[in-house]
């Protein structure tokens, strides 16, 4: 756990960082900063607290959805390349949003949103579920699974003339852009829950690792623990899709990248999966808002530069070892 505490620590000086670097220049920002001023009607004290901070705050908190949920695709499905975008889950999650917004049911970036996500990344992991009959099985048609539903959503925005729909094309792509104060409420909640479940969950986890005969062998059902698992990875990821829409990658190197520095044990690992999938997030959305101002950068692409040295280092000193 001590490990996890030093990780932990690095998230408020990153946090600090963030806040105090952006596209436009603040004046005397650190005394802005410490100065709390929420409400303040000083133009630096609005950059800071009322656009800067949300987005910080969220890629903290998306950072650690993303982090779980990939610890408990890998998990469920015993496989170590398996992440929530291999699962269906990530696609299915988009599609609900798409078809929300097609029916006019749902805004982007409202709560209704995140309830059809939840629905269209539950419907995909369960029917990938149900087409599964071993963990091999699971990744090759949630991938099958996933190929569709991306394709079903690029036709259905690529033959659209409406603009709303056509602007989830950019919202698609990833970015924490369009956070605002609303969202976090929304993040925080899920963030907590998830994390509980999860850790409730971590010792039937660890008997995966065993195998599906060895967890039966001890009054087990494998299947109803990746049942669990894959609801509450749906539910993590519904809230991440629905509010910046595709972030790859990060799901899948913050676990292995947890495993090198905690372990293999899923109390541990869940945890520092969180912690670290925040500072990827962190260090990748100050990146992308910093390089180029105005212009923000695709998200995606700075967490690979974040994330991919940082896996490729822990998977050599690991000896590319598994569990």
């Amino acid at each position: 756990m001590k490990k996890i505490y030093v990780l932990a620590s690095a998230i408020p000086l990153l946090l600090l960082i963030a806040l105090a670097i952006g596209a436009t220049e603040v004046n005397h920002v650190w005394s802005a900063i410490f100065a709390f001023e929420f409400n303040s009607e000083s133009l630096d004290d609005q950059i800071i607290w009322q656009i800067r901070a949300p987005r910080v705050i969220a890629a903290i908190l998306i950072g650690a959805i993303l982090g779980i949920a990939g610890s408990l695709s890998q998990a469920a499905t015993n496989n170590p390349l398996a992440d929530p975008a291999l699962l269906g889950t990530t696609a299915g999650a988009a599609a609900g949003v798409v078809i929300g917004v097609a029916t006019n049911l749902v805004s982007l970036g409202s709560f209704t949103a995140v309830i059809a996500a939840a629905i269209g990344a539950m419907a995909a992991t369960l029917f990938t579920f149900w087409l599964a009959r071993s963990a091999l099985q699971l990744i090759i048609m949630g991938i099958s699974v996933s190929a569709i539903l991306t394709a079903l959503v690029g036709i259905a925005i690529s033959l659209t003339d409406r603009s709303d729909l056509r602007s989830i094309t950019f919202w698609s792509l990833g970015s924490l852009a369009l956070i605002a104060s609303s969202d976090l409420l929304i993040l925080i909640a899920v963030a907590v829950i998830v994390l509980l479940v999860a850790l409730k969950l971590s010792p039937q986890l660890d008997l995966l690792s065993l195998g599906d005969n060895a967890v039966r062998h001890i009054g087990r059902d494998p299947q109803r623990i990746r049942l669990i698992a894959f609801l509450t990875l749906s539910v993590a990821v519904a809230a991440s899709v629905s509010t910046v829409g595709t972030i790859a990658f990060l799901a899948l190197a913050a676990p292995h990248i947890a495993r090198f520095i905690v372990g293999p044990r899923h109390r541990n690992l869940l945890i520092a999966s969180a912690v670290i999938g925040s500072i990827i997030l962190l260090l990748a959305d100050t990146a992308a808002r910093s390089i180029a101002p105005p212009q923000d950068l695709p998200i995606g692409i700075l967490i690979a530069l974040c994330a991919a040295p940082l896996l490729i280092l822990a998977l050599k000193k690991g000896a590319m070892q598994w569990r």
